[in-house]
């Protein structure tokens, strides 16, 4: 069974930098396209970023280069770097399968404030 582990969040005044991981249980990581997505209070969950298993990338719009995702097949571990964070990044982030989606990890909070 495919499990996610967030971590990585915490408090960042605005214009600063975070990186997120993602721990991935299974045997079968290095197939799966790995998504990050947020939630903020109140909204919904929405798709932030993505890498394919050949390392293929897309962000949406909204963090578009200020975020870069990146994994490494070895550790099972995909990540997400967040720079020029504003307080509209605040969110719980989580990760997951797109394609497929599985049962959520409990995500990590990312809290942009001054």
């Amino acid at each position: 069974q495919v499990q996610f582990v967030e971590s990585g969040g915490g408090l960042v005044q605005p214009g600063g930098s975070l990186r997120l991981s993602c721990a991935v249980s299974g045997n079968f990581f290095r197939a799966y396209t790995i998504g990050w997505y947020r939630q903020a209070p109140g909204k919904q969950r929405d798709l932030v970023a993505t890498i394919t298993s050949i390392g293929r990338t897309n962000y949406a719009d909204s963090v578009k280069g200020r975020f870069t995702i990146s994994r490494d097949n070895a550790k099972n571990t995909v990540y997400l770097q967040m720079s020029s964070l504003k307080p509209e990044d605040t969110a719980v982030y989580y990760c997951n399968t797109p394609t497929i989606l599985r049962p959520w990890g409990q995500g990590t909070q990312v809290t942009v404030s001054s």
